[in-house]
């Protein structure tokens, strides 16, 4: 044989492997952090679009917001099951057994199409839905589906593709990247293969630098100035702030996972025979609700947000409890929309509420005091939450209070509910169960 038909031979053989091995993650972070920005962008011209709308016809959303509820509840149902929701309980349920089946149905390209379209309709509608959670299942969906490239698949290597994919979409939506390792640990998780970190960081570094060079390096909420030294009032904050922000995490839990205790019977009667007027009743509770809050509750909430950390923006002491009721109704018809944000905006408005006590205490402190604790309380994944809030505003010099807010607030929402995700989770895996069940039976 001519040496030089081996020596190339021998080169394309060196090619292949490098392309498996490293070069088939690289795309797929490169593809993660580009249609993660490219989403953000979307929802955010989306919310512009109602916003105009909503101050030119304040009463416009008594219409619109009912009509769009309906219409997405429809699209969900008929076209794109398993993109309802935040997408987190997806790749959750998706990351235990039976990854290969789950992943069909769940993380399927068809299911990447409909959490995009059908977000950025629900947030053209005003409803209360953050792009966080959409981002993560989008991260993992295109992930997952590059196993095709791979001429041997199995199910850890799905596994670990699935976890990189959600742990950057998380990374690149919110530029936090220590939040995307450590959500791929805490929540995603419990048992953190050793293989898997290489593979979760890479797509995390390659994810975010496409982000950073699409958006630059900024700060989601941007850096907050606490003024003065931090007092010993401040550990009597951080102990109500936690416990405050845990009793209103866990509550919001507790009506999304227990509606029959709570919820009048034609209503839930109303949301199992007929879901897509169940969305039109859901949509005009956002809809009346964001019209008493003159418009505050509508969208994910980041511009309300990041006004109270900078001090701009004077919002009602109702403000919390409205963007909950908004929240809950977003959420409870199955639209495609995370609560990532919506949970921040609610955490400010109760920072914002609890300056009247300690109003001696700095209120970007409070507030970020307050978005840690009820994030936390929400999720229970309290290191998630007080490093991802840490990320979001820079704010290193509060990481012991930031620690200690998200530790109270997950332990007392703990007492209402159980973890939200894994909760939501379970009920996908008892889906499944019951349909292998029910196919078992026919072919018997």
């Amino acid at each position: 044989m001519h040496p030089s038909l081996s020596f190339s031979g021998q080169t394309q053989r060196q090619l292949r492997r490098a392309w498996r091995k490293y070069g088939i993650l690289w795309l797929g972070a490169v593809m993660v952090g580009l249609v993660a920005v490219l989403y953000a962008w979307l929802i955010d011209f989306g919310f512009e679009v109602f916003r105009s709308m909503q101050q030119s016809h304040f009463w416009l959303p008594i219409f619109i917001t009912p009509a769009v509820g309906a219409l997405c509840v429809w699209i969900t149902l008929r076209f794109f099951p398993g993109s309802e929701g935040s997408g987190i309980p997806q790749v959750i349920a998706a990351l235990e057994e039976d990854t290969t089946a789950r992943g069909h149905s769940l993380l399927s390209l068809r299911v990447l199409v409909g959490k995009i379209a059908i977000s950025f309709m629900s947030i053209i509608g005003g409803f209360t839905i953050g792009r966080e959670g959409p981002t993560v299942q989008v991260g993992a969906v295109l992930m997952f589906n590059l196993r095709r490239l791979y001429p041997r698949s199995s199910a850890a290597l799905e596994r670990r593709l699935i976890l990189a994919g959600a742990a950057a979409g998380l990374s690149a939506a919110f530029n936090t990247p220590l939040a995307g390792i450590v959500f791929a640990i805490e929540e995603l998780t419990r048992s953190f293969e050793h293989r898997a970190s290489g593979v979760v960081i890479t797509v995390i570094i390659f994810a975010g630098a496409v982000a950073l060079g699409l958006n630059g390096n900024y700060t989601y909420f941007g850096t907050i100035h606490i003024e003065g030294a931090l007092s010993n009032v401040i550990v009597l904050a951080v102990v109500a702030t936690g416990v405050v922000t845990g009793i209103a995490g866990g509550l919001f839990c507790w009506l999304l996972l227990n509606t029959a205790r709570w919820m009048p019977v034609w209503v839930q009667h109303l949301r199992s025979t007929r879901p897509v007027a169940f969305g039109a009743l859901c949509g005009l509770l956002v809809a009346l609700t964001g019209i008493i809050a003159a418009g505050a509750t509508f969208g994910s909430g980041y511009v309300e947000a990041k006004g109270m950390l900078e001090g701009r923006a004077q919002l009602s002491a109702f403000y919390p409890f409205l963007k909950m009721v908004s929240m809950v109704g977003s959420y409870l018809p199955g639209i495609p929309g995370g609560i990532f944000a919506p949970s921040l905006s609610i955490g400010a408005g109760f920072g914002n509420l609890l300056h009247l006590l300690f109003s001696h205490t700095s209120l970007p402190m409070l507030i970020a005091l307050a978005m840690v604790g009820y994030l936390a309380a929400v999720t229970q994944s309290p290191i998630t939450a007080f490093v991802i809030v840490m990320e979001m505003i820079d704010g290193h010099a509060l990481v012991i209070s930031l620690m200690a807010t998200a530790l109270i607030a997950s332990r007392v929402s703990r007492l209402f509910a159980p973890p939200l995700y894994n909760a939501l989770s379970e009920r996908y895996r008892l889906a499944s169960a019951s349909t292998a069940n029910l196919v078992e039976r026919k072919e018997s």
